[in-house]
């Protein structure tokens, strides 16, 4: 007999961990919000994205069958992040093995529930799987890059009429030990999920990382900020999209603004309109933890 998978024998040692109900505070992962690690275009992307600042650098891969997981499919992410936070702050004992229901997913990130919304889910999901990322990130002095997929591995269960009843997913170790640390996670709005546009949705996750609550905001002059973005759009178009998202202002709680440059390139500030929504206490958290189901 073969011996085990790597997966198989990973999924053995993990409790199994049922996703909670409820309107739960979307949390994001602030190494996702600050770097270039998703397709910001809706169609499919086979180009890695190489990134290098300082002491890090970030390499991402994609498979020709399903392409390079996008800034939408990072909502599971976000809906994963939300999870293991909440768990963890109500004194329950989260995993990396999370059993859900497409619903809930679907639910929490603002989505249809059709059979339609159900396959584009299962084809986010073999995105994040399928999509491999090499990072420096949290081991700058080790002289070595940590490899990851978003996700190790799903699973789904259907009826006898094939109609979906929940599904499983393992996200990675590098992944869940960053939302366990309070540092490396932060609250994000929920009108969130509502921008249309992978690049206003990726401007949000950064204006959210670096403006945060500090009342004379932040700002990046366009070539760093097209770096940072790891889009393939030349610079040019670039800056015409972001003037446009400017004109617009559609990222919930930040005014944005252009200060152009004479010589050098234009600068985008952005400023939080209303800082207060991002200071609630955290919950007191519990040290009581509950059992959870074994696989």
């Amino acid at each position: 007999m073969p011996p085990p998978t790597r997966q198989h024998g990973e999924r053995a040692q993990l409790d199994l961990f049922r996703s909670l109900p409820g309107d739960l505070a979307p949390r994001d992962a602030q190494d996702l919000m600050a770097y270039p690690f998703f397709s910001l275009a809706k169609s499919k992307r086979l180009a890695p994205i190489d990134f290098k600042a300082g002491s890090v650098k970030i390499r991402v891969e994609a498979v020709p069958e399903h392409g390079m997981a996008t800034i939408w499919d990072a909502d599971i992410l976000i809906w994963a992040a939300s999870q293991i936070v909440e768990a963890r702050d109500l004194g329950l004992r989260p995993s990396r093995l999370m059993a859900t229901t497409p619903y809930e997913i679907l639910n929490f990130i603002g989505r249809g529930v059709s059979l339609r919304d159900y396959e584009r889910l299962k084809a986010a999901l073999d995105r994040l799987q399928s999509t491999t990322v090499a990072t420096s990130i949290r081991h700058p002095t080790e002289l070595r890059m940590h490899r990851v997929s978003w996700i190790n591995e799903w699973t789904e269960r259907v009826d006898e009429r094939g109609r979906p009843l929940g599904l499983e997913l393992i996200v990675p170790d590098w992944f869940f030990s960053a939302v366990l640390d309070d540092a490396l996670v932060l609250t994000i709005d929920r009108d969130y999920f509502n921008l249309t546009g992978g690049l206003e949705r990726w401007l949000y996750r950064l204006v959210r990382k670096h403006g945060g609550r500090q009342e004379t905001g932040w700002s990046f002059d366009f070539a760093h900020l097209h770096a940072k973005s790891g889009s393939l759009s030349p610079l040019k178009h670039f800056a015409y999209d972001l003037r446009e998202i400017v004109q617009r202002q559609p990222l919930p709680g930040y005014k944005l603004a252009i200060l152009p440059g004479k010589g050098y390139p234009d600068i985008l500030t952005f400023v939080p309109t209303d800082p207060i929504p991002f200071a609630v206490p955290r919950r007191r958290r519990l040290k009581l933890a509950r059992p959870v189901d074994k696989l």
